[in-house]
């Protein structure tokens, strides 16, 4: 006998001498009209209705209804029921038929769970790195894809990601473009960035390629619904099963151990690759924050444009950070250093090398200093007298690889006039921030935007 349509999003149920509509107990999230219809072999899905719990039916559903969460339960049937039961999908479109057959209850959710690897990325301008819930941090790379110039294939059957594509920066021949998808914190090349995510999820999940994973994402607290948008369609895309944001200050101040969930002021300063963020936080939530654009590619592009005027000498981004790092600093540093830099000369158009000073450095980085300082100004004028008054005890604390500066610290805290610490490990506070949730993700999952609830 064939189903009977129905209205949209009913059960029918069929027999010789009966026929009774059920509503279909099936989530929003569940919603089966915005999945494909791509069958499941030998996997089956049962749904029962809202008024009732007699009933239950398995009808084959696509491989994304299967992994909507949709709490699922198997009653018993009547004595002797051998019915044959269609559904209804959303719109009125007919998927399939079965019978009743008897079972415990299940929640397909919590089942496939068992076997799911959940992951949090801290996806960052100029390094990658990603947890794994009991685990830890289990990845660290550059955000660097090598792909066919021209195209947006990446080489090396898609692996030319994160170490093998940075040591090409740089140095690549005509036919080969080493890029960094990520510019200011946010997604500046879609498709290399989907690569690049659907690489650090492969090798991060190992062998489990059927169970898709739940991704905790850090961003910038100042990005824009279309850059969100961005971040959600490239981690959907490259195998993320639910996509989950969390703002990189609240990540860093978890990773940093600070008490941001009591009921007293917390300060964190997050120096990144492309953003820094200045958030101060309390009862678990972001009091006054600022994100600006400045940051330690700033910090490079400064070292660069120095050499050229002061040298005539053209240096790459990989220079330039290494000088950042052996002589850059913020404060009078003792004793000064010295580094010999190689280049290419402006004028000759030969290579050369010269002998470049740490107080030379200093006063090339004056500039983006100056930024991150008048932002951390701007966000305590911004504070409440309360939280500014716990602010004078509990001081200011900085993460990210830039407040690894030398003397930036003396440098904030003379502007401010408070105390200001570094946190433990700064480069991976955000990762450990994102694996902390990871931890209570069922019960923290409410307090996160995600691509499910949209």
């Amino acid at each position: 006998m064939q189903p009977t349509h129905s209205h949209s999003g009913f059960v029918v149920l069929h027999s010789e001498d009966s026929e009774q509509n059920l509503p279909l107990g099936v989530p929003q999230s569940g919603d089966l009209s915005s999945n494909p219809t791509r069958p499941v072999s030998n996997r089956q899905v049962g749904v029962v209705g809202e008024h009732t719990n007699k009933y239950w039916h398995k009808p084959d559903l696509s491989a994304e209804f299967l992994a909507s969460g949709a709490a699922l339960r198997y009653p018993y049937p009547p004595r002797n029921a051998r019915k044959t039961v269609g559904l209804v999908l959303q719109g009125g479109a007919l998927k399939g038929r079965s019978t009743f057959v008897q079972g415990p209850a299940v929640n397909f959710d919590r089942l496939l769970g068992m076997f799911r690897v959940d992951m949090g990325i801290d996806l960052g301008t100029c390094n990658t790195l990603v947890s794994i819930r009991g685990r830890g941090i289990v990845l660290n790379e550059p955000s660097v894809v090598a792909v066919k110039k021209g195209t947006n294939q990446v080489l090396k059957n898609g692996e030319a990601v994160g170490w093998v594509a940075k040591e090409m920066l740089g140095r690549t021949p005509g036919s080969i473009t080493a890029v960094r998808p990520l510019k200011d914190g946010v997604i500046s090349d879609f498709e290399i960035t989907e690569a690049m995510l659907s690489y650090f999820i492969r090798k991060a999940n190992g062998n489990n390629r059927i169970v898709r994973p739940r991704v905790v994402i850090s961003v910038p607290s100042g990005i824009t619904a279309v850059e969100k948008e961005a971040v959600f369609q490239s981690a959907d895309r490259a195998g993320a099963h639910k996509t989950f944001l969390i703002e990189e200050p609240v990540a860093a101040a978890i990773g940093a151990g600070l008490p941001f969930a009591e009921a007293t002021a917390s300060m964190i300063v997050d120096i990144g690759g492309g953003t820094t963020e200045v958030a101060i936080m309390s009862l678990a939530d972001i009091a006054v924050c600022e994100s600006v654009r400045v940051a330690g590619d700033d910090m490079d592009e400064s070292i660069m444009d120095y050499m050229k005027r002061s040298y005539n000498i053209q240096i790459g981004e990989q220079t330039a950070e290494r000088i950042k790092i052996e002589l850059g600093s913020a404060f009078e540093v003792e004793p000064e250093r010295e580094l010999e830099v190689r280049g290419r000369d402006m004028i000759s158009g030969m290579p050369r090398k010269v002998m470049v000073k740490s107080v030379e450095i200093r006063e090339a980085l004056q500039e983006p200093v100056q930024a991150i300082v008048d932002s951390v100004m701007r966000t305590l004028e911004r504070a409440a007298p309360e939280l500014a008054a716990d602010l004078v005890e509990n001081g200011i604390t900085m993460a990210g690889g830039g407040s690894l500066l030398r003397g930036l610290p003396q440098v904030i805290s003379k502007a401010t006039g408070l105390e200001v610490k570094l946190a433990d490990d700064p480069l991976t506070c955000v990762a450990r921030g994102t694996c902390a949730y990871l931890d209570h993700l069922d019960e923290w999952a409410e307090t996160l935007e995600n691509n499910v609830s949209r």
